[in-house]
């Protein structure tokens, strides 16, 4: 059986570097993105660590398209295919409507919602080859409506609706889609800092094993839609 590849949208920390964790441990290839070089390149060494020559760190903004193919382009030149596809990437930015700025409303938009377009638009000819699985982080925010959450809220109430439609788009092609969309999560998302406090939370590498279980669903069976959340709420 050949060694299947996974691209990882904003991979070099938090729920993206969970699910490369996750996927390394499975024997699969990862080529993770950040708009930080040198952040997907730590991360790829890390993983590395964990299997020799099977992560790769790429410089890539989500909200720019001919980025997101340069990303594609050299995970294919790597390794020749790309067989799944975790969009990850993603802010959060919270105010009132009435103090929402311009600039703020327009990175959500673009970074949350038009930049899983991107990536879809990069990445959908390498998985209707392999016949792969496109998979989206959104939100329970893509269901439940938060105070000062009106770009964040558009964002991912967007990111859903994009997955669900996009789904019935490429499955006739043998392309899996499918959005998890976590609640409470243990990472560094809206600049915060992790620690013991955050131990009743999901944890990455739990929205990892998803991601796995996704993957290892048989071909004739596909969950379109996953919410999680933690057990017992903090």
């Amino acid at each position: 059986m050949s060694v299947k590849t996974a691209l990882i949208t904003g991979g070099s920390k938090g729920i993206g570097y969970g699910v490369a964790e996750a996927l390394i441990r499975q024997g699969i290839r990862v080529a993770l993105t950040s708009r930080s070089l040198a952040g997907a390149e730590e991360a790829a060494a890390k993983l590395n660590a964990i299997q020799p020559g099977y992560a790769l760190g790429l410089e890539a903004d989500v909200r720019d398209l001919a980025s997101q193919q340069r990303a594609v382009d050299k995970t294919l030149q790597q390794w020749g295919q790309i067989d799944y596809v975790i969009a990850n990437a993603g802010v959060g930015h919270f105010a009132p409507v009435q103090t929402m700025t311009i600039d703020t409303w327009k990175e959500t938009i673009d970074t949350n919602l038009t930049g899983v377009f991107y990536t879809a638009k990069a990445t959908l000819p390498s998985l209707g080859q392999s016949k792969g699985y496109f998979i989206t982080i959104a939100s329970l925010a893509g269901a439940n409506f938060l105070p000062e959450g009106t770009a964040y809220n558009a964002s991912k109430f967007g990111l859903v609706g994009f997955t669900q439609a996009m789904m019935l788009d490429v499955r006739k092609e043998g392309i899996k889609v499918t959005t998890i969309m976590p609640g409470s999560v243990a990472t560094q998302f809206n600049n915060h800092t992790v620690s013991e406090q955050d131990a009743w939370k999901i944890q990455p590498e739990d929205i990892g094993q998803i991601v796995v279980d996704l993957i290892r669903m048989p071909a004739r069976t596909l969950p379109s839609k996953i919410e999680v959340r933690p057990a017992v709420p903090g």
